[in-house]
């Protein structure tokens, strides 16, 4: 049982999952579990391991229209040094001071590999779920697609400084903030864009045509070897923690005036059917191994 079919499983039986993060009371609560081997390449400093797991759940927030209030994690790694640790704790720090929440502690264990286990609390009045699309209405992307996958090309050629700063991204919590007033359906495209517009599409029972120019991050033409590995790096390898969502046609422009970062139109919701210049758009993308 890989992954998906895990969460499948699961899903009908744990009240509230289903989105980016658990709702209750008010409340958004998520976790996120990453470890060496599949998510923090050679290169990777601990620095940017902190920063980037804290920042993965304060996606999840963003994703749901929420503001986040704290962040805890788990380090564990077969030794403890000094040095690492500090950096890890600061990088977790400095994420949550950048969208005006607070790292407030979590625990310390061993274990045979380096491991990172976080959890944030947020909250939303009205979050927004996966659910609500409807035929017509615009399909949107935050910033830009590819830099994860452009980091890892990276830290492989041994450009370290550079792929660090690619991997330190920029949790969309105010831009969620801002979308939530005017979105139907959203969550981030940790998975990929392609996984991410098959998940919308199943939550509401519709369609995703994407027919507009993808805005794929200029890093990734750096590290592509022709458009095809630069299509594939910015459709399918995920990672990239922006937000997906639909909007209503009367809304766009609103969107576009309240976001603190740009807003990208790349298709309109439909009855049925992914597609992606008028091909069947395959539901691929990140999985953990």
């Amino acid at each position: 049982m890989d992954e998906r079919a895990a969460l499948a499983l699961l899903s009908g039986r744990v009240a509230g999952a289903g989105d980016d993060c658990a709702v209750f009371d008010g409340s958004l609560l998520t976790t996120d579990m990453l470890h060496e081997t599949t998510d923090f390449p050679d290169g990777t400093t601990r620095y940017t391991a902190g920063w980037r797991a804290v920042a993965a759940s304060l996606s999840d927030v963003a994703a749901m229209g929420g503001a986040a209030s704290a962040a805890v994690a788990v380090y564990a790694a077969p030794a403890f040094d000094e040095d690492e640790l500090t950096a890890f704790v600061k990088g977790a720090s400095d994420v949550c001071e950048s969208v005006a929440a607070e790292y407030v502690g979590g625990d310390l264990d061993t274990h045979e590999e380096f491991t990172a286990a976080t959890t944030v609390l947020g909250r939303a009045e009205d979050p927004v779920l996966r659910s609500g699309a409807n035929p017509g209405e615009a399909i949107c992307v935050t910033g830009t697609l590819g830099r994860s996958a452009a980091a890892l090309r990276l830290f492989e050629r041994g450009d370290d400084a550079r792929a660090n700063e690619l991997f330190q991204f920029n949790p969309r919590v105010a831009a969620g903030k801002a979308i939530s007033e005017h979105a139907t359906a959203m969550m981030d495209s940790s998975d990929g864009l392609a996984r991410s517009l098959h998940q919308l599409a199943d939550a509401s029972d519709c369609g995703m045509c994407v027919s507009e120019t993808l805005p794929i991050d200029e890093s990734v033409e750096e590290v592509a070897d022709d458009r095809d590995e630069a299509h594939e790096l910015g459709v399918f390898f995920g990672e990239d923690f922006e937000l997906v969502f639909t909007v209503s046609e009367d809304d766009l422009e609103a969107v576009r005036e309240d976001s603190p970062v740009a807003i990208t139109r790349i298709g309109t919701v439909v009855e049925d059917g992914v597609t992606l210049d008028g091909e069947s758009l395959p539901d691929r993308g990140f999985t953990h191994g």
